[in-house]
């Protein structure tokens, strides 16, 4: 029996941005293609012929190299990673219920997919063209054109260290299919870790240099502020390593269901070097919690999925979930505590509201 498509909240045209319901995700080690989230910055989509296209590797290397994709898949080995992506804006609504933040896409908690992506390490990239004493970043450039850029390509960087990190990925497949348009064929990097903003779609360049990128998505954008700044060039905090997160995805939030026995369940994710080791839930405003059963990881870098089951009373219930990292971080309670202008890094407390009826026995 056909399933029906997932039906995504779209919250921009050009560029396109959209995110599926909660339920979408639930109890999936990976994201089914037509559930997984759009990040967009550019009005149109890069439209790239695989035969054509090509990547250059420049900046401080030794031997500065041009690859087609036939290229890459003859001379280095495929590797393949569960990753999760999460969009440093995820539930972003939560910190707009705080105070509003104009011009700032509303994301819920849709803007987070896991897939299994298959390419070729970028550190094996870098051998190839041999990394030139003094580097320390790694420039990635798309063939997107935002309009905040007056022209220029979507960019970013990351460390040196992580990009020579074997599990940084030039992707050319998602799911064992090849990679689609619309999430960055025909090569898209995979930072595994970090905010899904430095995972770059559309790839055409990587530069070596020895400082971070001075373009808009890495100098002014993806930068956490103090809640009484406005962005700047180099003002603030660059986003990388994910902070730790978590949220209940089944049932949906104002879901009716029967009083008594009920699973709920949801996923747990943490950035960086760290892993998921617990998930708490309550049911009476985090005066009690109970530890959920974690499920076993798809792969090292993909989310924790999480349940467990509640003895709901007829009437209303809010639960609430909050999850702690292998560096005894855990999320805060209060997204007042985490606003800030540009609305990224929500990974206060979640919370869902669910209706209980009595059951009828007759």
């Amino acid at each position: 029996m056909a399933t029906q498509p997932v039906e995504l909240t779209v919250h921009s045209s050009q560029p396109y941005n959209a995110e599926p319901p909660r339920t979408a995700l639930a109890d999936r080690d990976l994201t089914p293609l037509d559930a997984f989230y759009h990040r967009n910055h550019a009005p149109e989509r890069p439209r790239i012929d695989p035969a054509t296209w090509t990547l250059r590797v420049d900046g401080m290397v030794e031997r500065p190299a041009t690859f087609s994709l036939g290229g890459l898949r003859e001379r280095l080995r495929e590797h393949t990673e569960v990753v999760t992506l999460q969009c440093a804006g995820n539930r972003r609504a939560g910190l707009i219920e705080v105070a509003d933040l104009p011009g700032e896409t509303p994301w819920g908690p849709g803007a987070t997919g896991t897939a299994r992506w298959a390419g070729v390490r970028l550190a094996d990239v870098l051998r190839e063209v041999g990394v030139e004493p003094g580097a320390s970043d790694v420039v990635l450039a798309g063939a997107d054109l935002p309009e905040e850029t007056d022209g220029a390509p979507y960019e970013v960087s990351i460390p040196l260290e992580k990009a020579l990190a074997p599990e940084v990925l030039l992707a050319w497949s998602m799911d064992d299919a090849p990679l689609p348009e619309a999430h960055g064929a025909p090569v898209r990097v995979v930072v595994p870790g970090w905010i899904g903003a430095r995972s770059v779609k559309w790839l055409e360049r990587v530069t070596v240099a020895d400082a971070p990128s001075r373009g808009h998505y890495q100098d002014v954008a993806y930068r956490l502020l103090p809640a009484d700044a406005s962005p700047a060039p180099g003002r603030g905090v660059p986003l990388g390593p994910i902070a730790v997160n978590a949220d209940v995805l089944s049932p949906a939030d104002g879901a009716e269901v029967a009083a008594g026995p009920v699973r709920v369940s949801g996923y747990a994710l943490a950035g960086g070097e760290r892993t998921v080791v617990r998930v708490d839930v309550s049911t009476d405003g985090g005066a009690t919690w109970r530890q959920a059963d974690l499920e076993p990881q798809a792969g090292r870098w993909s989310w924790r999925l999480w349940h467990t089951e509640l003895d709901l009373p007829a009437g209303t219930t809010r639960v609430t979930a909050r999850a702690w990292d292998s560096a005894a971080g855990v999320q805060p309670a209060d997204p007042a505590e985490l606003w800030n202008p540009k609305g990224y890094v929500n990974n206060a407390w979640a919370h869902v509201t669910l209706h209980a009826s009595a059951r009828d026995d007759g």
